[in-house]
């Protein structure tokens, strides 16, 4: 997959497969979404074949990523900040990558340590249809598999909190 430009989308109900497309609206890849309870992704390539997962694991906020062996690259973590959303991701024996976006902002910026702008993306879907996503990859150390994990990761983040702050708001 060397698009540069993709698009790709959660399910409403975060299970079963999407297509990755290109600016050219081929079909580059697969997101296999692997259920509603567990938040799992799997990045397949246009034959179908495993390039990367991601997933929360057990009682853990953080979200890792693993190759098509099963061995984890890298891991995703979710940094406190009252104004903008920050979120920090470090690619095992490549660096650490800074995301960052305006509090009410759809656009998200991945920097390395040096602050130079190796990625972004945006979500660009509409009111009460799942979320959809566009990806600029500038770079050649993180590769398109693997920010899309990374992107389906802050939004599986982003859902969590959702619903932690939603039941603790329930009332009494």
């Amino acid at each position: 997959m060397e698009h540069k430009l993709l698009y790709f989308k959660d399910n409403f109900f975060s299970s079963g497969k999407t297509e990755i497309f290109n600016s050219s609206k081929e079909v580059v890849g697969r997101l296999d979404l692997k259920s509603a309870f567990s938040s799992g992704v799997d990045v397949l390539d246009e034959n179908g074949s495993l390039v990367v997962s991601g997933k929360f694991t057990f009682f853990s906020n953080k979200w890792r990523i693993y190759d098509a062996n099963e061995q984890e690259i890298g891991v995703l973590k979710d940094k406190i900040s009252l104004f903008s959303k920050k979120y920090e991701y470090e690619a095992y024996g490549r660096g650490v990558f800074h995301i960052k976006s305006e509090a009410f902002s759809r656009e998200y910026d991945i920097l390395d340590d040096q602050s130079n702008l190796i990625a972004k993306f945006e979500k660009v879907s509409g009111f009460f249809a799942s979320p959809a996503f566009q990806l600029s990859n500038f770079n050649e150390i993180v590769p398109n598999e693997e920010l899309i994990a990374v992107v389906m990761g802050v939004n599986a983040i982003q859902k969590r909190r959702q619903s932690a702050a939603g039941n603790s708001s329930g009332g009494s």
